[in-house]
């Protein structure tokens, strides 16, 4: 699949703007072209599975199928330890199908409004599904987590999903006051890439 000297596609297989800009962003030093799945004209695949790593693995292999190609997919979401994991593999959908992002986290800050401090734990978690081909029987997964603790209110602007409530402690501020580069150092899904680069890298010794 990979190769030194040629620029390959792989199709990311998500429709979420945030994932593509940071996923385009992190995974830019690869010879690799990381084609959207809407350029395929992909709809989003009902996730059905009851864990991160199955939903990625289903949005993977769904985007290979449609696009002949190799696919890589991101399942991720916020997990509370208060709210017996919850938003969970359902952090999209928390407040509904077509609910904005404040709506969201709204919904989280109504549910935690009488949680004490040391009760509002949480950490994003972001899975990595990588398939060359859509019946691919060895996925490659990896799974990265980004520790910290949900604000009583927003803060911040940049970002996108949780990110205005999610207080970050090693720098003291929510994600959505951190700068791109800074969130891109530290997140969920820096690990997870840096994780898969390692790999990447790995596979492009091996060839040569």
């Amino acid at each position: 699949m990979i190769d030194k000297e040629n620029h390959f596609q792989i199709v990311l297989a998500t429709s979420n703007p945030g994932k593509i800009a940071e996923l385009q962003t992190m995974l830019s030093p690869l010879p690799i072209e990381w084609v959207p799945q809407s350029e395929f004209n992909i709809p989003d695949i009902e996730e059905t599975g009851k864990t991160f790593i199955e939903n990625a693995i289903i949005k993977a292999r769904h985007a290979s199928k449609l696009s002949g190609l190799p696919a890589l997919a991101d399942d991720s979401g916020l997990v509370v330890d208060a709210l017996d994991g919850a938003p969970g593999i359902f952090s999209a959908r928390y407040a509904g199908e077509n609910a904005t992002s404040e709506e969201r986290n709204q919904k989280l800050l109504d549910a935690m409004i009488d949680l004490e401090a040391n009760d509002r734990v949480a950490a994003y978690h972001c899975v990595l599904a990588l398939i060359e081909y859509e019946d691919d029987p060895v996925p490659l997964i990896c799974h990265g987590i980004w520790e910290g603790s949900i604000l009583t209110k927003p803060r911040g602007t940049n970002g996108f999903g949780y990110d205005p409530i999610f207080y970050v402690p090693t720098h003291k501020k929510s994600a959505a006051e951190l700068s791109t580069a800074e969130k891109n150092a530290i997140s969920h899904r820096a690990q997870v890439v840096d994780q898969m680069l390692e790999v990447f890298h790995a596979m492009i010794e091996h060839k040569h």
